[in-house]
């Protein structure tokens, strides 16, 4: 236990130097430009969507918007429309469509991403009215969910690149906690996360504008439970944005 906080006491002290600003809200989210999937900042916190969701999972709160953003533009330029079953996530591809599971009554939905945000601490997904509609959340407001990343639509195309487990319990699962455009700052980092976990792997990746990414993977699990044990843990650390990914 006391290594334990040690190694968040460090981490802690290297997030907040990382974050820098006073907090005021910077929102740079590019809208129905062909750069909505690069890196943007809300509210000082900066932004890396990833470039595919296969076996992206992620558990956390729902959360909903309709009339007050109704007719308005998404941030990849569509209007949004709070009868369509459409959702925003922070970092998922747009055009993914997601199962919502309701982890409070078992119902679920399927939505597609055509938006960012929330940006709520805690919260994982804004669903359209009708999205939560459907797994009965819209007069609480909120619900503990699960996302399961499905498919990806190519805009312009009928097609759809499914992305779908078929047997999402079993596999090689690893947890996502960040994504940097230096290196030095990923493998910082990382050396850090060493004092607690035998697997740390920076994984390198260049995106469809040519940006490079150094994605920061903590943790190795052969099944989902311990996987979710693993993001639980990492977020009590304060990694507020990690997520499961199948390696």
């Amino acid at each position: 236990m006391k290594k334990h906080l040690i190694a968040i006491l460090l981490i802690s002290c290297f997030l907040l130097s990382c974050a820098g600003g006073d907090g005021s809200r910077t929102y740079t989210i590019p809208r129905g430009s062909p750069q909505i999937q690069k890196p943007y900042v809300v509210n000082g916190m900066r932004y890396y969507p990833i470039s595919d969701a296969r076996g992206f999972t992620q558990k956390g709160v729902a959360s909903w918007y309709g009339k007050k953003f109704h007719g308005r533009r998404t941030s990849n330029g569509e209007f949004y429309d709070m009868y369509a079953m459409t959702a925003a996530h922070k970092t998922l591809p747009f055009n993914t469509y997601v199962q919502v599971i309701n982890r409070e009554n078992n119902k679920s939905t399927v939505v597609r991403i055509n938006d960012r945000g929330p940006f709520v601490r805690g919260r994982i997904i804004d669903l359209s009215h009708s999205g939560a509609k459907e797994i009965d959340m819209v007069g609480k407001g909120t619900a503990e969910v699960k996302i399961i990343a499905l498919a990806r639509e190519i805009p312009g195309t009928s097609s759809r690149t499914v992305v779908e487990i078929k047997n999402w319990q079993k596999g090689n699962f690893t947890v996502q906690i960040g994504a940097f455009q230096e290196k030095k700052n990923a493998n910082n980092l990382a050396n850090r996360l060493r004092v607690l976990f035998d697997y740390v792997n920076i994984m390198k990746t260049v995106n469809e504008n040519g940006v490079t990414f150094y994605r920061l993977h903590v943790s190795k699990a052969a099944n989902l439970t311990k996987a979710e044990a693993n993001e639980k843990a990492l977020k009590e650390m304060g990694f507020d944005e990690a997520f499961i990914v199948r390696i």
